[in-house]
Parts: structure tokens; sequence; C-alpha cells
């Protein structure tokens, strides 16, 4: 009788076990499931957050282009009543190896210096280059920074002033653009030489020209220090100085 005590025994206590063994796997199962819910919980919040970061990062930075385009188009508009009786504006443009000082002619190119003073007074024209160097011919630059990487200026292109009779000969300044005649923004050069050949002929795509917009009243031997540079290509580019030719400011006075 004992001995079939002991066997019920024995059989309750792994019937127990058996029973406490398929708890704790429920119970170990439970746990892995929700702990997989919040995994999965805490991953899909974080997609959502960073979803979320980049759409309103781009939105941002969207709201900040327009607010830089309007504020720009606004300074030009103000700009063209501050200067519209001053016939003649002093500019200095501060170069890394010195300054070029020039004279502005409003009465001959009056969208063009006002579009000129506007860029110059933002700041945007500290730490472009000088970034197509051409010995006998022109030193351009006002658009490039020292990585070569292209800088917006915020404005849109101006009208083509090439028509205003100044012509393009060595000490001047003028609008540097595309192929399309009206495409100008911030890029500028100053001719190195008599270039009669970027001079208006004819309101076409031909024969538009390039607009001259004033003169280097001083620093001369700047600019001729500038053309005489060695160049090489970089960045896609051809023409540029070996060594960076920074504009460190562009100043305005009347």
């Amino acid at each position: 009788m004992q001995k079939y005590r002991n066997i019920l025994f024995t059989i309750s206590i792994i019937i127990f076990m058996i029973s406490s063994c398929s708890k704790s796997d429920d119970i170990q199962a439970s746990i892995d499931s929700y702990e997989l819910k919040i995994t999965e919980l805490n991953e899909a919040h974080k997609k959502e957050i960073s979803n979320l970061k980049q759409n309103y990062e781009y939105r941002i930075k969207n709201l900040n282009e327009q607010y830089a385009n309007q504020l720009m188009q606004l300074q030009y508009e103000l700009n063209k009543y501050k200067y519209k009786e001053v016939n003649m504006i002093k500019a200095t443009i501060k170069t890394s190896l010195g300054d070029i000082e020039l004279e502005l002619d409003n009465e001959k190119a009056p969208e063009t210096v006002v579009n000129f003073i506007t860029i110059a007074e933002s700041g945007y024209y500290a730490n472009t280059i000088f970034h197509r160097v051409i010995n006998g011919f022109m030193i351009q630059g006002g658009g490039l920074t020292a990585d070569m990487g292209n800088k917006s200026s915020n404005t849109q292109p101006i009208t083509n002033e090439a028509n205003n009779g100044l012509p393009n000969d060595r000490g001047t300044i003028a609008m540097a653009r595309t192929m399309e005649p009206h495409s100008a923004t911030s890029q500028f050069f100053i001719n190195h030489k008599d270039n009669s050949f970027l001079n208006h002929t004819g309101e076409n795509m031909q024969g538009w020209g390039y607009a001259v917009f004033g003169k280097v009243t001083s620093g001369m031997e700047v600019v001729d220090a500038i053309a005489d540079v060695a160049t090489g290509s970089s960045g896609g580019h051809q023409d540029v100085p070996l060594e960076v030719i920074n504009i460190e400011s562009v100043t305005i006075s009347q």
C-alpha cells in the first residue's frame, strides 16, 4: 500500500512540475510578446519622429529661402529710392591680395548698380572668391566659395543694361551671366584689357553684350596681380587660381 502511495506522490510531483513548467513557458511567452510590442512601438515612434523632423526641416529651409528672397527684393526696391539721385557711388572690394576701389555709374546702369549694392550690403560677397582668371582678358568672382561651391545670392536675374553705351574697356567692372542675356545675378568681372567684343551691338542673343556698370579708380595693380596668378582646373571649372583669392568684403559709400 505504501508503495502505491509513493508512486502516486511521485506522479503528482511530476504533474505539478509539468504544470509549473507550462505556466512558466506561458509567462515567458507573454513577456517576450510584450517586449517585442514595446520595441516595435519604439521603432515606429522613432521613425515617425524622424520623418516629421525631415519634413519640418525641409519646410523650415523653404521658409528661410522664401524669407531671404523676399528680404533681398524689398531691400532692392528700397535701394532704388535711396540711391535714385546719386549718379556715382563708391565701392571697395577688399581681397586677399589688396583693395580695389570702384566708381559705380548709377546714371548709366541703375538696375545693375542697385543690384550690386543690395548684394554687397547684405554681406553676401564676404568669403566668395575670384574663381575665373584669364590674364589679358578679365578676372571674375562673386558667386563661388573656396570649395568651388555655388553660393546663392537670393536675388532675381536683372535686366541686361549693356545697351547703356559703357564699353568693356580695361579697368571697367561688368556683370557676368550665362548665355541668356538677362540672367546676371551676383557674379561680376573686371576687364583686364579692352574687350570690345563684349560690348552691346544689338538686342538679340548674340549682340546683347555684357553690362558695364562702373570702373576701377584705385587698385588696378591688385587686378593685375590677380590676373597674373597661376591657374588650373578645379570642381569642373577652368582657369581657377591655384591659390585661393578671397573676397573678404565689398563695401559701399557715397
